[in-house]
């Protein structure tokens, strides 16, 4: 067996702190797989983060893996091959499945696990965020679960800044006659988002009963504009974005919809519901998970305070919403 056969893997330790924003971060140029795990229970704080790649690590690719962990200046990267039989293995093992109320999120590693009255989704770890190992994730399917306990019922929904598609996927599970548009700022995540509906059997499509994946920054797509406003908008991107792109996701909610937030630390929580509180939303639930909370607000059938404009003006080039 040759090295080419097999892959490559760098190591390097990294804090709590950093694991979780590395698993929230978009896609690394030049490190296309990234997972971080803990080192011991017994120290919450170690932690280290892996890099897998096809060919040996060059110098930019270490710098890049150095720059996800500054606490680790001091230390050196740890490179090794894995033959090819341990690649599946240690990448897709290791991620252990999700049980978030009636979602189970597994990779095939795991196919055989899934208990028989599950909603269970087949996402594979690669190149978009959202397999549902993170808090943030986690917190969005649970809370989709709960509003349909609760009796919710959505036709229109939008899924903005998808990854992997797997929160679209979930919302058209609990709402099959429901139309769905998931985008996505990056087309590798769409390109996967695709994948994973032909894996999961979903449908793609423009109609009831089917997601409509799309390129697009925040809302910038002429499909998300005349498919508004939405009963229901989920979006896990990061605090940042979430703030600027605060006055065109709420404008995107019809009266009386449902916004659901994710990707942001508890101590962000706050700016971010205020943020949305003054375009006319209302806090109605939290649900927070290792210090990530999921936020779910309703639009008030009042719409915004007159003493605040409707529409705000465009965002300055280079904007984090722009970005988004």
């Amino acid at each position: 067996m040759t090295e080419d056969a097999g892959s490559w893997k760098i190591s390097l330790p990294c804090t709590q702190a950093e694991a979780q924003m590395i698993a929230i971060a978009d896609p690394i140029e030049g490190l296309p797989v990234l997972l971080t795990r803990e080192v011991d229970p017994v120290s919450p704080d170690k932690w280290v983060v892996e890099a897998y790649l096809a060919a040996k690590p060059r110098a930019d690719q270490l710098a890049g893996l150095r720059a996800l962990a500054p606490s680790a200046d001091s230390a050196s990267p740890t490179v090794e091959w894995v033959p090819p039989e341990d690649w599946l293995t240690v990448s897709q093992a290791g991620i252990e499945p999700v049980s978030a109320g009636r979602f189970f999120v597994h990779t095939a590693a795991h196919a055989d696990t899934v208990p028989g009255d599950a909603i269970a989704f087949r996402i594979e770890a690669g190149r978009a965020f959202g397999t549902g190992q993170h808090e943030t994730t986690t917190g969005c399917l649970l809370t989709l679960d709960q509003i349909k306990q609760q009796g919710a019922r959505f036709t229109n929904i939008a899924d903005i800044g998808t990854g992997t598609g797997l929160l679209a996927f979930a919302a058209l599970s609990l709402w099959p006659r429901a139309r769905v548009v998931a985008s996505d700022i990056d087309p590798i995540a769409i390109e996967v988002a695709a994948v994973n509906a032909a894996a999961n059997a979903v449908r793609l499509g423009i109609g009831a009963g089917a997601v409509e994946l799309v390129t697009a920054p925040g809302l910038a797509h002429i499909r998300l504009r005349r498919r508004a406003p939405f009963d229901l908008v989920i979006a896990n991107i990061l605090a940042g974005p979430l703030i600027d792109l605060a006055p065109a996701l709420a404008a995107s909610v019809a009266r009386g919809g449902t916004l659901i937030l994710a990707g942001l630390l508890d101590h962000q929580a706050d700016g971010v519901a205020d943020a949305y509180r003054r375009q006319g939303m209302r806090l109605a639930g939290r649900l927070t998970l290792g210090g990530w909370p999921t936020l779910r607000l309703i639009k008030r059938r009042g719409g915004i305070s007159r003493r605040r404009p409707a529409r705000p003006a465009p965002p300055e080039p280079g904007s984090q919403a722009e970005r988004w």
